[in-house]
C-alpha cells in the first residue's frame, strides 16, 4: 500500500502555508464533511442533491471485532498503530516470515498471538476479521485462503501486480454468498472516506457543472529504499523497486487517484498512456521514480497523475474542473472554486471560509476549523489529523458490525488494479495501451 498517515511535519505545514494561500487568493471555500447537512438542506431545489448518507452519520461503536495482521512491516505496523485508536478492533495476532518484524510489531500490539505461518493466524478462532499487508505480489495465496476461511479480509491495495492474480482475487470475493455478511474490503482508502462521499456529491448533484477533466499529483522526496545487513532481507524489503514484484508508483500511489476518478466519473478508462524514468535514485532499481500518466475516458474525458520521488513540492491533491466550479482535494478536506457565472447554489453561506490564514497550513488538517474553534493551537490540531487509513478500517469495522456492503469491493479493487497493471505496461513501453471491454470482465 502506497500512502503515507497525513501526520504533518513543521516543514509540511509552511509548505501547505502556501496553499492555503494560494486556495484563499482564488476564493475557495472549503467543504467539510461536518457541513453536509446544512449544505445540502440550502442547496439549490431544481438541482437533485441527495440526502446524508446515513453510513457516514457519528454513532457509537459497535461490539469488538478480534483483528489478525499477516505482513508486519511498515504497512502492518502502522495498521496495527490506527487499529489501537479504534475503541472496538483489538489486535489479537500478528504473522510474518521475517522473526525479528516481531519486536515491532508486538510494540503496537502486546497482547497478539505471534505466528510465522500465515495458515495458522487465518485458522485461529479468536480472529474474525484478517488484514493482509504483505508485499503486493504474495497477495493471492493469502486472500484466496482468508476469503475461503469465511471470515472477514482486508487486502491492501492494489490487489495483486498480474491480471492472473487480480482476476483470481476479485472471483472469490465476488464468489461471497452474501457481501454484508462476511466483509471483503480493499485498501483504496479514499474509497471509504466520508470526505470525498461528500465530495461526490456535490459533483454528482452537478454544482461543478459538466466534468471536463482531472488531475492528480503525489510529490514526495523518498528513495523507497531500505537497508539491511542481510542482503536477501534488504531485497524483500525493497519489494517495490523492481518489475518482479511492483507495480511503482502506479500501483502504490496513482492507484487511489485513478479510483476517485473512475468513481466520481462513473466511467472506466478506454486507454491509457504512461511515461516514467528514474532521474533521482541511481540504483539498482527497475521502476521510475518520476511518472506521467494520462487516462482516456468516453466523452474526451481524461484524468492526468504526476508522481515523483524526487521533491516534495506541493505534496498530494486532486482536483476536478467542471463548467461551473473545480474542485481541490487534499488530506481529508476540500475545497470548491466557482466561476464567475456559475449559478447561486446557496450552501455557499453556511459554508466556512478559509479564516486561519495566519496559522500555516492549518486550511488542509482535517476538521481543523472544528479544532481550532476549541481553542488549540496548529500542532495540536496537527497531531488529531485523521489518518485516511484510520477511516478505512474504521469504515470496515462498521461495514462488519452493520452487515453493509463495502464501498471498496472486489470490484472497485479489480478495476484499480487493472489500471495499474496496464498503466505499467504503458510505462514499460513508454506510450499508450487500449484498455478493452475484455479486461474488466470477471
Amino acid at each position: 500500500m502506497h500512502t503515507e498517515s497525513s501526520d504533518l511535519n513543521r516543514r509540511d505545514f509552511v509548505r501547505a502555508g502556501s496553499v492555503a494561500a494560494f486556495i484563499a487568493a482564488l476564493g475557495g471555500v472549503p467543504v467539510t464533511a461536518q457541513e453536509a447537512a446544512k449544505a445540502e438542506a440550502a442547496a439549490d431545489k431544481t438541482l437533485p442533491v441527495p440526502k446524508a448518507d446515513p453510513n457516514y452519520a457519528e454513532k457509537p461503536p459497535g461490539p469488538p471485532v478480534n483483528f489478525g495482521i499477516i505482513g508486519i512491516g511498515t504497512q502492518g505496523r502502522d495498521i496495527i498503530t490506527q487499529l489501537a485508536k479504534l475503541p472496538n478492533a483489538p489486535v489479537v495476532a500478528i504473522c510474518d516470515t521475517y522473526k525479528a518484524a516481531f519486536r515491532r510489531g508486538a510494540e503496537g500490539a502486546p497482547k497478539a498471538k505471534q505466528y510465522s505461518d500465515a495458515a495458522e493466524l487465518i485458522a485461529d478462532p479468536d480472529v474474525k476479521a484478517v488484514v493482509i499487508a504483505t508485499p503486493t505480489h504474495q497477495h493471492r495465496a493469502l486472500a484466496l485462503a482468508a476469503l475461503a476461511s469465511g471470515k472477514h479480509v482486508y487486502l491492501e491495495a492494489p490487489i495483486a501486480h498480474t491480471l492472473e492474480d487480480a482476476r483470481a482475487i476479485a472471483a472469490a470475493g465476488k464468489a461471497i454468498r452474501d457481501p454484508k455478511k462476511q466483509i471483503f474490503q480493499v485498501g483504496l482508502q479514499l474509497r471509504e472516506n466520508p470526505q470525498n462521499h461528500h465530495v461526490a456529491k456535490f459533483i454528482r448533484s452537478g454544482a461543478t457543472g459538466r466534468l471536463a477533466m482531472s488531475r492528480g499529483q503525489w510529490n514526495k522526496k523518498i528513495s523507497w529504499r531500505r537497508t539491511s545487513p542481510n542482503p536477501e532481507r534488504e531485497q524483500a524489503l525493497n519489494w517495490r523497486l523492481y518489475r518482479a514484484t511492483s507495480l511503482g508508483l502506479p500501483g502504490e500511489v496513482a492507484i487511489h487517484s485513478f479510483d476517485v476518478a473512475r468513481w466520481y466519473y462513473d466511467k472506466l478508462p478506454t486507454a491509457v498512456t504512461a511515461f516514467g524514468g528514474i532521474v533521482q535514485w541511481a540504483d539498482d532499481r527497475e521502476m521510475a521514480d518520476t511518472v506521467t500518466v494520462v487516462a482516456e475516458y468516453a466523452g474526451g474525458l481524461r484524468h492526468t497523475w504526476t508522481g515523483t520521488l524526487a521533491n516534495s513540492f506541493e505534496g498530494e491533491h486532486d482536483v476536478f474542473f467542471g463548467s461551473d466550479a473545480a474542485v481541490l482535494i487534499r488530506d481529508n478536506k476540500a475545497w470548491m472554486f466557482k466561476e464567475s457565472d456559475a449559478p447561486l447554489l446557496g450552501w455557499e453561506v453556511y459554508a466556512r471560509k478559509d479564516e486561519f490564514l495566519n496559522e500555516s497550513g492549518i486550511a488542509l488538517v482535517a476538521n481543523a476549523t472544528k479544532i481550532l474553534a476549541q481553542g488549540k493551537k496548529p500542532a495540536e490540531a496537527a497531531s488529531e489529523s485523521e489518518s485516511p487509513l484510520k477511516y478505512a478500517l474504521e469504515r470496515f469495522v462498521n461495514h462488519i458490525n452493520d452487515s453493509t456492503k463495502a464501498e471498496a469491493d472486489w470490484r472497485a479493487g479489480y478495476e484499480s488494479a487493472v489500471w495499474a497493471i496496464k498503466t505499467a505496461e504503458a510505462m514499460a513501453r513508454g506510450g499508450r495501451v487500449e484498455l478493452g471491454a475484455e479486461l474488466w470482465t470477471v
